[in-house]
């Protein structure tokens, strides 16, 4: 089976679950000064879809009156838009979104961040690579900060068959002769892990190994994580798209196990500190549920408070 079938095989069945929001709830915000906000979308979603990303920046005006909410379009239409969260280099977006945030005065002050799914290391890549304008609170729904290895809904395939399949995608990602084409094309390929071969991973990602500082340090990087003020990481507790869900919260398997999952604090990357997280303050947040499955009372009341 050559690499395109492998790809196209795992984009058709990746489940898309866009956000569910409920229609009750309100409140007001009250501050002499409100930073802007900005939204990353995740795969397969798009910056102004009205029943995903449309609705939570609605949401979010309503609770929060005066402020500014940018959802971020990559590229020049919505259908390039929906098309880049599969197949544009998340370095390549990185590299446009910090231009369009450093070109726009509204950001001189500063800005809060929200990414859902992807969305969310893509941002932490962007407050690593962009500091100015200064990214505050950076708030991760879903976000795989150590990647991932596994099929979305795996548990509904038989156990050969998921290994069948994270085989071949751990072909597509890292083999020595497709490994740049393929990874240019598959947005997913940048952060797919492998923990059983986590040499092979280092060298052969060419986008989390580098933002998780997995080669060689960039005090860069850490400096810049440092300016947060706060990290928050929602973990999706019935999640059965992000495996494992613990990288919600930049936790993944022990090294050659695809079976022992560590928290971030037991992590080579933590005990290293190789991107100063020890010295970044992060919360932790749970919410019941599958992927970006959660309602408009559940994000008044645990993500609104930080944009205020």
């Amino acid at each position: 089976m050559d690499v395109l079938r492998v790809i196209l095989i795992f984009l058709s069945i990746f489940a898309i679950f866009p956000s569910n929001i409920a229609l009750s709830g309100n409140g007001k915000a009250s501050q002499e000064e409100i930073v802007p906000v900005v939204l990353w979308h995740g795969m397969g979603d798009s910056c102004c879809f009205p029943f995903s990303l449309g609705s939570i920046k609605k949401l979010i005006e309503e609770e929060v009156p005066g402020i500014s909410v940018i959802s971020l379009k990559i590229g020049k239409s919505l259908i390039a838009d929906y098309e880049s969260g599969f197949f544009v280099h998340p370095d390549k977006q990185v590299k446009e979104v910090c231009e369009f945030i450093s070109n726009e005065p509204q950001f001189d002050h500063g800005y809060n961040a929200i990414g859902f799914s992807q969305g969310g290391q893509f941002l932490r890549a962007l407050a690593q690579r962009c500091p100015q304008p200064r990214m505050k609170n950076l708030i991760s729904l879903g976000g795989q900060h150590q990647g991932i290895f596994g099929l979305p809904n795996c548990p509904s395939l038989s156990r050969k068959t998921c290994e069948y399949f994270r085989k071949l995608l751990n072909y597509a990602a890292y083999e020595k002769y497709d490994s740049v084409w393929v990874q240019n094309l598959l947005v997913q390929a940048t952060y797919w892990h492998d923990p059983l071969n986590e040499d092979t991973y280092r060298v052969g990602s060419s986008f989390l190994a580098d933002i998780n500082n997995e080669r060689e340090i960039n005090q860069d990087y850490i400096q810049n994580l440092k300016f947060l003020e706060r990290f928050v990481m929602v973990k999706f507790l019935n999640d059965t798209i992000v495996q494992p869900i613990e990288s919600q919260w930049f936790g993944f398997y022990a090294p050659g196990s695809d079976q022992e999952v560590l928290p971030l604090r037991k992590t080579r990357l933590f005990k290293e500190d190789r991107l100063g997280l020890r010295s970044v303050p992060m919360d932790f947040l749970e919410c019941e549920g599958n992927h970006l499955q959660f309602t408009k009372e559940w994000f008044i009341e645990n993500i609104i408070p930080y944009l205020k």
